[in-house]
């Protein structure tokens, strides 16, 4: 996995704090502390798959497609990272030896197992939630910031 999903959603978590304000992608870039060019190709992979639109002209900017609770980081990782967790190996393994012919059957059922454990979990998760916990992290941080 790389950063896309993290970045996603963070992008995400932005745009739901932001209560329904677009947001242009240098501004989520600022938070993010990246390039707005990565931020915009993220962005069309989420509207995509349905979780980002955009409002075009003066004001315009990213927004939310749905409901923050509607959009879980399961979701986030089909729409920009979806690839294999866990790759194979690159060259078919020795036929003739008994571990190379049975390597790939027997491993890739758990990481089938644990792929699917993965996807379940981030199902379980939803942006409102993430921002939820940011909020109630910053308001714990808050009398430490102002003492």
């Amino acid at each position: 996995m790389n950063s896309r999903f993290a970045v996603a959603v963070h992008i995400l978590t932005l745009l739901q704090q932001g209560g329904g304000t677009p947001m242009t992608s240098e501004y989520v870039a600022g938070s993010v502390n990246t390039n707005p060019s990565l931020v915009r190709r993220l962005l069309g992979m989420m509207a995509r798959a349905g979780l980002t639109t955009s409002q075009l002209g003066a004001g315009g900017g990213a927004l939310l497609a749905r409901p923050a609770d509607r959009i879980t980081l399961g979701d986030v990782y089909r729409a920009v990272d979806a690839g294999e967790l866990f790759g194979m190996h690159r060259e078919e393994p020795n036929p003739a030896c008994p571990v190379g012919r049975n390597i790939q059957a027997v491993l890739q059922a758990r990481i089938c197992a644990a792929e699917r454990a993965m996807q379940a979990e981030l199902d379980r998760t939803t942006i409102a939630e993430l921002g939820s916990d940011i909020g109630a992290l910053d308001a714990a941080d808050a009398p430490r910031k102002a003492g």
